[in-house]
């Protein structure tokens, strides 16, 4: 109902004041108007010059949604700009009519004008300004409750918002509103309402007394405007003008030296004491860790320090079937044999008991001396293929075995690699490629098992040499198989003095030695780990006399000499109980078999020629 209609029934009646079934008339005959008024507003909101035209998407001139939604062609509705105008123009309507109604019985219509101004200003500043705070549900359930309105206008609100009935109060409540005084106490019975996060997007229809009638819940909001403006306690937010807006970084900075300083000068204090705590649990793991057996494996030594003991896999391992299996059937069905039994642990072979031994020495080193680098070093030499590799390192790791350094030549012979690992001595089942290995000037022997049932000393590495051909040259054989035995013996005498040519076990005894020494130097000559034999058939009255003093002249010292002139070396050697026994002659070899001796040829000299 317009203010100029008011002026005009004051001015025929007046000193009279409008009774309620006269103000229940007036409004049922403006109601009739409220679709044309509507339709003329959301004329207005969807003009794209209007200044209250604004589209949910910046600098957009126009939107082909809303223009159609007002047109009612799009089922999805106006935008949310468009809406809230619609509503918010709905709202003063009603607003202002109550107000002009209230005015008219207090007689006052133009503190009524002055009112309605103030209230249009406020709800176009809040509908903008998101700084404002929205209505609780339960805020506007106590506004619903406490505001009852005429029939007359839920009906006229009832048509004008026919558009979007059950969009609209959903989206108003995500607006922004002034602030309300306390709630009014609730309904006994108040239908629960859904919240707006988790309403449908459907248009289902609301249960809720604050959806099935939204005009009653607006005029309740604005009743609580302006109440609110009549109390003397009113609070405004202060707005910043635009002159005093600040950037982002300028906030920041702002935001920043308004911190605790406590706390900031406390956080380098907090980062030390837990960088202390990290440091102190990382040093107990690495304690537990190093008492921890499994995890105690010493580092190999460097080469270049290190007496490099190269022993093939069939020398380590008992690997006699499966050489029966390559030399049968072929080189397919062995590899296929072997992946079939990769976690099958291989048996000991013959030098598997020496491989033992040096690995005691070296502990006994590191107990003398924690960083000594001259030590044994044992590499696994082998013409396997890489494949067979997996089987060999599971039977390492089984037993034990300290060899970090693997050569899987895949069937070619490793006799090429023997010189770039600095290969001391090379240790094989297979005669060819020791004597391939012999001829390249190193050190080598062909293995054979001795007896299983022999109990081996575990704590001191046993090593037996024969004279000629392995520590000496052959000069001396030359001479007894050529001219016989009495110009041997005359040949020994005469020269005794001259020490004898070196032979190819020569160097091996030398590094004996010298780790001998070391132990010598901490007063453990009785406690040594490494013990030397020499066992020749050679006679001490006629020979003996120069093997002893070659020795000397080298500077090398033997544990103990047996001269036996020509007698059996087998039982000797069965009392010796040697890790590995080394010969130059077979028909030596095989009699300290039969006594169960693990023994090596050396294929040097005369007498190799001769059994050929």
């Amino acid at each position: 109902m317009s203010q100029t209609s008011l002026k005009q029934k004051k001015k025929n009646e007046t000193g009279s004041r409008y009774s309620k079934d006269s103000l229940e008339a007036e409004k049922r005959r403006d109601s009739e108007k409220s679709g044309v008024r509507l339709s003329t507003q959301m004329r207005r909101a969807v003009n794209p010059n209007h200044s209250l035209r604004c589209c949910a998407m910046r600098c957009h001139p126009s939107c082909r949604h809303c223009l159609s939604a007002a047109e009612g062609t799009v089922l999805l509705g106006p935008c949310r700009t468009i809406r809230i105008y619609i509503h918010m123009c709905l709202l003063w309507e009603q607003g202002r009519q109550i107000t002009m109604i209230r005015g008219s019985q207090e007689i006052s219509a133009p503190k009524t004008d002055s009112r309605g101004y103030l209230v249009r200003n406020q709800w176009s500043r809040t509908s903008r300004s998101p700084s404002t705070k929205a209505p609780t549900v339960d805020e506007t359930r106590s506004k619903t409750a406490s505001l009852k309105l005429p029939n007359s206008s839920a009906t006229s609100g009832t048509s004008s918002t026919s558009l979007s009935q059950q969009e609209l109060p959903q989206q108003l409540m995500a607006q922004p509103s002034p602030p309300t005084p306390p709630t009014p106490p609730k309904p006994p019975n108040p239908s629960p309402a859904t919240p707006p996060e988790i309403q449908p997007k459907t248009g289902a229809r609301r249960t809720s007394k604050m959806y099935e009638n939204p005009e009653a819940w607006a005029h309740g909001i604005v009743r609580d405007i302006r109440d609110s403006r009549d109390t003397p306690q009113s609070r405004e937010y202060p707005r910043t003008p635009p002159t005093e807006w600040k950037s982002y970084a300028q906030r920041r900075a702002l935001y920043s030296s308004q911190l605790d300083h406590d706390c900031v000068t406390d956080l380098p204090r907090r980062r030390e004491e837990e960088e202390d705590e990290d440091e102190a649990y990382w040093a107990s793991v690495r304690t537990l860790y190093e008492k921890t057996a499994s995890c105690s494996r010493p580092k190999p030594p460097k080469p270049k320090h290190a007496i490099t003991i190269a022993v093939s896999s069939r020398a380590l391992f008992n690997m006699v079937d499966d050489r029966k299996i390559y030399e049968e059937e072929g080189l397919e069905k062995y590899m296929e044999y072997q992946l079939t039994n990769e976690n099958v642990i291989l048996t000991p072979g013959p030098a598997f008991r020496f491989v033992k031994a040096l690995q005691h020495v070296n502990t006994r080193l590191r107990e003398l001396y924690p960083d000594e680098q001259d030590l044994f070093d044992i590499v696994l030499m082998t013409n396997n293929h890489a494949q067979v590799g997996v089987r060999l390192i599971n039977s390492v790791n089984h037993y034990g075995l300290l060899i970090d350094r693997f050569c899987l030549t895949g069937g070619k012979s490793p006799i090429g690699y023997l010189k770039a690992y600095l290969t001391n001595l090379y240790l094989s089942a297979d005669s060819e490629k020791v004597q391939e290995a012999i001829q390249e000037g190193i050190a080598s022997a062909t293995m054979f098992d001795g007896a299983k049932d022999i109990a081996y000393c575990d704590t001191q590495l046993r090593v037996a040499f024969d004279g000629d051909a392995v520590l000496f040259s052959d000069e001396s054989e030359h001479i007894a198989k050529e001219h016989g035995l009495d110009k041997f013996f005359q040949h020994e005498t005469l020269f005794e003095n001259k020490p004898l040519a070196q032979g190819p076990l020569k160097g091996f005894l030398e590094d004996l030695g010298r780790l001998q020494k070391k132990f010598y130097a901490k007063d453990e000559r009785l406690l040594c780990p490494i013990r030397t034999y020499l066992v020749t058939a050679r006679s001490a009255a006629s020979s003996g006399a120069r093997v002893l003093k070659t020795l000397r002249r080298w500077g090398l010292e033997i544990d103990e000499a047996l001269f036996l002139a020509g007698a059996p070396k087998g039982p000797i050697l069965v009392k010796i109980r040697p890790h590995i026994f080394f010969d130059d002659q077979m028909f030596h070899i095989q009699g300290a078999q039969k006594f169960g001796t693990i023994t090596a040829h050396v294929p040097y000299g005369i007498n190799q020629k001769m059994n050929n």
